[in-house]
């Protein structure tokens, strides 16, 4: 509980005529001299008995004031109660410090308050824990008092900084004639490829409404209206299974723009990468960006996001296994899968248990297994290496550039799996090796998507971005006949092997729509009710058009070097999409449900993660 004024002593008192005081980071010495009131947090308070000492603290920085009887004797009285993180105002006047307490590293190090009067505006019980820099928190208990948590520099410097970076996307876009507009945070479900959030409607009892996984829809329809270039940094949501790297509602910086092609879209994104960068002081990035197809990055590094600040690429050495006596490797080649290898020059930074915790890891990822084959003087150690002849040896070597002293890792499977396992081994090599150099930045951007791809969960063909994107000129007509052969006018942009955004040319001729459309079997009765205002638009005269949709939370954490976007929001969710501090979501009484049409099967209440 707070402390009462009878415990302390001291009495609140109002802000009254000290409104608008300076903040304290924002003083220099070229002030000395000048009365000024500030106001603050304490963040540090020493009492030296004779002169006590404050660090106050606002969202500017700190300033040190002094209460010394001789410059105010209430002011200094008062002063012996105050506590860490009490609100507090100070009028005094600016002075040089004595030049052997003068602190190089505060900006404001040069300078102290001489307090003449000092008024308490609010107390603080003792915090859950403490705010300086030096202290971790647990996240659960940032999470359940987050108002704290952002009290902390690093977290005040984060948010700080994400505004400078929105502020300057913002600054470039509307100097490049881009129109901010707000599109609907209530709308209607579409197929987008995560769960929607619905919210009932208590005006049309049994429909609902859905939040928007992206204003996809919205922006080709302003497309079409004729605004030619729309920008909006906009809220999203979807109902997916949360990571560092994910959220529930997120935030995108979403942009379309009219007679273009990918060339002009990659363009704008690079600028945006670049203003983004300068305002928040991290590496600016070269332009234009290396480009690789999605076919080069997933046979070279097993991924449509590959980290190519280093080296271990993939080979493919389904030839050679194929006809090996290695029943598992030539199994696999025979099913029309693959057999992929990564080979580390050198193999003795690797001991045989760290070998076989590679091949138990490789499990959890999807392998049946991983198999390795270290090239020494006396031949190959490996359980595989019986079943080669010489012959074969050296055409495996050959190919996959094994050296004596050498390991190579084998992944054995269907082409898409095997390729995605050895794309997460080589990124758990490069770590364990020391090969990332992490103060290096690559910026890539990926082209030349597959339009269409089967489902894993019931092997129907599916768009890779969404139905809206354009197939390839060159491409259509195969749309029909080998639709998996057709590639899309998409391109993703790549930071370090994580994925900051994509987009698309989109498909703007209703005759081109309809062809998609019933390639991934939508029927013409489910396009009318899915997508009828969409082709209704369409059929009214509409631009070639495309865009892309960057994602600023990503973009913020990477660039500041967090580890989760969680520290670049101001109020995460927590992995399991619970707010700690508000307690949401939370159970609708019997009345909201009764107004809304709607039946809980099971109400149970939210319970707070430990």
């Amino acid at each position: 509980m707070s402390e009462s004024a009878e415990q302390t002593g001291i009495a609140l008192d109002a802000l009254g005529d000290w409104r608008g005081g300076g903040g304290c980071g924002t003083w220099r010495s070229e002030h000395i001299g000048r009365s000024v009131i500030v106001m603050g947090w304490v963040d540090v308070r020493r009492d030296h008995g004779g002169i006590v000492f404050v660090d106050l603290r606002d969202r500017t920085g700190l300033l040190q004031i002094v209460l010394d009887p001789a410059d105010g004797a209430g002011a200094h009285e008062r002063a012996h109660a105050l506590r860490s993180e009490w609100v507090v105002a100070a009028r005094g006047r600016i002075a040089a410090r004595p030049r052997e307490t003068v602190n190089s590293e505060l900006p404001t190090g040069e300078i102290e308050l001489r307090v003449e009067e000092v008024r308490v505006l609010s107390m603080a019980r003792v915090l859950p824990f403490p705010l300086g820099e030096a202290h971790e928190a647990n996240e659960a208990l940032r999470a359940r008092y987050r108002y704290l948590d952002l009290r902390r520099p690093r977290m005040l410097r984060n948010l700080t900084a994400r505004h400078c970076v929105t502020a300057a996307i913002r600054a470039l876009l509307d100097d490049e004639g881009f129109i901010d507009v707000e599109t609907p945070i209530l709308t209607r479900s579409t197929p987008e490829g995560a769960r929607d959030y619905l919210v009932p409607s208590r005006v049309t009892p049994g429909s609902v409404y859905a939040l928007p996984q992206s204003p996809q829809l919205f922006k080709q329809i302003l497309m079409v209206a004729g605004l030619e270039r729309y920008y909006q940094i906009v809220r999203c949501f979807r109902d997916e299974d949360l990571r560092a790297d994910r959220q529930p509602e997120f935030t995108q910086v979403d942009l379309e723009m009219s007679f273009i092609g990918a060339d002009e879209v990659m363009a704008v994104t690079e600028r945006i990468l670049v203003a983004g960068a300068r305002a928040v002081g991290t590496e600016v990035p070269q332009i234009p960006f290396p480009r690789m197809t999605y076919a080069e990055a997933t046979r070279r590094f097993g991924t449509d996001r590959p980290d190519t600040r280093f080296g271990l690429e993939l080979v493919d050495l389904s030839a050679e296994m194929g006809a090996s006596q290695a029943r598992v490797l030539a199994e696999a080649v025979a099913k029309g899968g693959m057999v992929g290898g990564i080979v580390v020059d050198d193999g003795s930074r690797f001991s045989r248990s760290q070998l076989d915790e590679l091949v138990e890891w490789s499990k959890t990822v999807g392998a049946k297994g991983l198999a390795w084959i270290r090239s020494t003087p006396e031949g190959w150690q490996s359980p595989l290496a019986k079943f080669f002849a010489e012959g074969e040896r050296t055409a495996i070597e050959g190919h996959s550039g094994l050296r004596q002293g050498g390991v190579l890792f084998l992944v054995a499977g269907p082409r898409k799996l095997a390729g995605s396992v050895l794309g997460q081994l080589r990124l758990r090599l490069g770590a364990m090796l020391g090969l990332v150099p992490h103060e290096r930045n690559n910026y890539l951007w990926v082209t030349d998507f597959p339009l269409f791809e089967h489902s894993e969960e019931d092997g129907r063909l599916v768009a890779v971005h969404h139905p809206f994107t354009a197939p390839c000129d060159e491409d259509l007509g195969r749309l029909e006949s080998d639709p998996l052969d057709v590639r899309a006018v998409a391109y993703d942009v790549v930071l370090n092997g994580v994925e900051l955004g994509g987009g698309s040319i989109r498909i703007h001729r209703p005759d081109i729509q309809a062809r998609v459309f019933a390639a991934l079997g939508i029927n013409d009765a489910e396009q009318s009710e899915k997508f009828g205002f969409l082709l209704d638009a369409l059929s009214f005269g509409a631009p070639p058009h495309g865009g892309l949709a960057l994602g600023l939370d990503r973009l913020c954490m990477l660039w500041l070097g967090e580890h989760s976007i969680r520290d670049v929001i101001a109020f995460p969710k927590t992995q399991k999409a619970h707010c700690a501090m508000s307690e949401a979501p939370s159970v609708p009484s019997e009345q909201q449900l009764r107004e809304l049409g709607i039946r809980m099967r099971q109400a149970e209440k939210v319970k707070p993660e430990s």
